[in-house]
């Protein structure tokens, strides 16, 4: 396992948490939604993908990356949710055929667009540039983001920081079509899609294949790509959790 990575909690809990962040983050940025997962008994764990963290990148395709997760599977090991942000999305639907297939997962992508036409794709680039070309504080992330803790403000601001400016190559490096993944769900894998309102994403339903098992979608008005900081109660409320008997 790398040692590039964020943990929260007991390593002895019965619930294990894996968190896969989205482009010019860190595992930081998941600060407050590994705290509600502790609450509820996960030990969670977040690794700095290739490129992100102070992490240099070499390596530019999406297989490159979820490669590179391969060892937080060492040894068989298991999640009881896996739970991926925006570029993470198709980074962690490359992780299903190494899931163990004795334990049931539940995974979740939160606003992760699955297709991108060429011209949304350059757009993604040229949002890449900007944001590593000049880099917001977390002032400026407030006043932008009214509904973000000042907390998550600074932990966006690190991510831009920590990131190594070629990482820009996996615009250059993959075509844009990975919803094909989830028309093979394995059957100890259950997967849940969060989008942002369309008017902020470029996330659409008909991304989402009809028919699949083990397979739902949520599209949540008026709240934007980032999901686990404006509101990270609807990402708990997709993780199945023990309730209290009546």
């Amino acid at each position: 396992m790398s040692n590039s990575s964020s943990q929260w909690g007991s390593p002895t809990a019965s619930r294990r948490a894996l968190l896969i962040h989205g482009m010019t983050m860190c595992s930081n940025s998941w600060e407050g939604l590994a705290q509600l997962l502790v609450a509820e008994g996960f030990f969670v764990v977040a690794p700095n993908l290739l490129g992100h963290g102070w992490r240099r990148c070499t390596d530019y395709r999406v297989s490159d990356f979820a490669e590179d997760l391969r060892p937080y599977f060492a040894m068989d090991t298991s999640y009881d949710v896996i739970i991926a942000h925006s570029f993470g999305g198709p980074v962690a639907l490359s992780l299903l055929p190494f899931l163990p297939k004795t334990k049931e997962t539940t995974m979740i992508l939160v606003d992760s667009a699955l297709e991108l036409t060429k011209e949304q794709f350059n757009g993604q680039m040229n949002v890449f540039l900007n944001w590593t070309g000049n880099v917001r504080t977390p002032a400026e992330h407030m006043a932008e983001n009214p509904s973000w803790s000042r907390r998550d403000c600074v932990l966006r601001t690190l991510g831009v920081v920590m990131v190594d400016p070629n990482t820009v190559e996996i615009f250059r490096r993959n075509t844009w079509s990975f919803s094909g993944l989830l028309k093979n769900i394995p059957p100890h894998v259950k997967i849940t899609v969060l989008a942002s309102d369309p008017k902020f994403s470029n996330f659409r339903l008909e991304q989402i294949p009809n028919g699949v098992e083990r397979l739902n979608a949520k599209v949540f008005t008026g709240i934007g790509h980032w999901i686990q900081y404006e509101c990270p109660e609807v990402i708990m409320d997709a993780i199945p959790l023990p309730r209290a008997k009546l």
